[in-house]
């Protein structure tokens, strides 16, 4: 079982929960309070881990094959993030893309940390 939180296009509802077809939804999760949660260029979130000055983010967990994860989520994401993995408010852990480190990016970034849930946020702007 690979399980992969998604914060942001990917989630039910989203345009990019297609790219789950197959993916059977597990959960609706937060994350545990340890990141800062970014709109990256107004297009996807991103969540950055931090020690201190975090927060709990919305999402959903599923459970995405590892080759769906190589050959379809991926290539989806864009340049500014990357897989890593991410500690869930019950202590467990699941994949996810974080905010790519060091970020070289030219894509502005809002720190949204304070919303916290991606669909709160694009329903705010």
């Amino acid at each position: 079982m690979t399980l992969m939180f998604f914060n942001g296009g990917a989630m039910r509802g989203e345009p990019l929960h297609h790219l789950l077809a197959g993916s059977p939804f597990v959960t609706t999760a937060e994350t545990a309070p340890k990141y800062r949660f970014y709109a990256v260029g107004e297009q996807c979130p991103a969540l950055y881990p931090v020690s201190h000055g975090g927060a709990a983010v919305v999402g959903e967990v599923y459970d995405v094959s590892l080759d769906d994860l190589r050959d379809k989520v991926l290539p989806s994401e864009p340049h500014e993030l990357e897989l890593g993995v991410v500690e869930l408010a019950d202590g467990s852990s699941a994949f996810a893309m974080l905010l790519r480190r060091p970020y070289t990016s030219h894509v502005a970034l809002r720190d949204i940390t304070e919303i916290g849930d991606w669909r709160a946020y694009k329903a705010a702007v």
